[in-house]
């Protein structure tokens, strides 16, 4: 049986090491726990957290990478820990908190810094005073494939923690928020446009995207924010003009 040596720890070929961020310098950081096929970082997490150290907080939810509520960084990347899978090579891994939040207890930050600005952002479908239920968009239409690519996100932060503006300046509307304008407003059954558009064209809104690419890297669920700021700023909506 093969043994590598990590970190002062001796790992057999069915063992991980796994290496935990801690609030507390006196609680373990370091634990080596029995791999199993397939294994998620979650999987990781549970097996210390219920076998070596009870007192290890994080968060989780649906285990289905639907919540978003698993969050964390895996050897440096923004990753759900219920989908990010151990690797058969893999005997060595990392995990720290989201990055841009402040740290209340080990993995667990407070999110409330991304929920603000999405907040500001009016996030939520508006309808037109005069209609009296919202007409129904065919799958197949312009409206529907524009809007299509870009509607699926689940507000887990992971692009808010790998995007270096935000975590420089907390007044940033973030990637997640913008990405949100962009599906409403190129919906024609809204009726919050011009307010949306109000928000977004000042200083904290997508005049700061730098266009790093690192919360679309990071999306979960495959998202481009990136694409959908630089439609924003170009003012290439359903409404206003074709895709760019």
């Amino acid at each position: 049986m093969k043994i590598f040596k990590l970190q002062r720890e001796v790992v057999r070929d069915d063992q991980l090491l796994v290496e935990i961020h801690r609030s507390e310098e006196k609680s373990s950081r370091s634990f080596v726990i029995r791999r199993f096929f397939p294994m998620s970082v979650l999987d990781a997490l549970l097996a210390v957290g219920r076998k070596e150290d009870e007192s290890l907080a994080y968060r989780f939810s649906c285990r289905v990478g639907m919540c978003g509520t698993c969050l964390v960084r895996v050897n440096g990347k923004s990753v759900l820990a219920c989908q990010e899978m151990i690797t058969p090579e893999m005997r060595h891994i990392a995990v720290s908190p989201a990055a841009g939040f402040e740290v209340i207890r080990d993995l667990i930050v407070d999110t409330t810094p991304f929920w603000k600005q999405w907040a500001k952002a009016i996030p939520y479908f508006v309808p037109k005073k005069d209609a009296k239920e919202p007409a129904i968009i065919s799958h197949t239409s312009a409206e529907r494939l524009a809007i299509d690519p870009h509607v699926n996100c689940i507000q887990c932060g992971a692009c808010y923690s790998s995007c270096g503006v935000s975590s420089a300046n907390s007044d940033f509307l973030g990637p997640a928020a913008l990405n949100r304008v962009f599906v409403l407003n190129s919906d024609s059954r809204d009726a919050a446009h011009a307010e949306r558009e109000a928000i977004i064209s000042g200083d904290d809104g997508y005049l700061r995207c730098h266009s790093m690419y690192g919360c679309s890297i990071a999306c979960p669920k495959d998202l481009d924010p990136v694409s959908s700021i630089r439609k924003l700023r170009s003012g290439h909506l359903l409404s206003g003009g074709p895709d760019e």
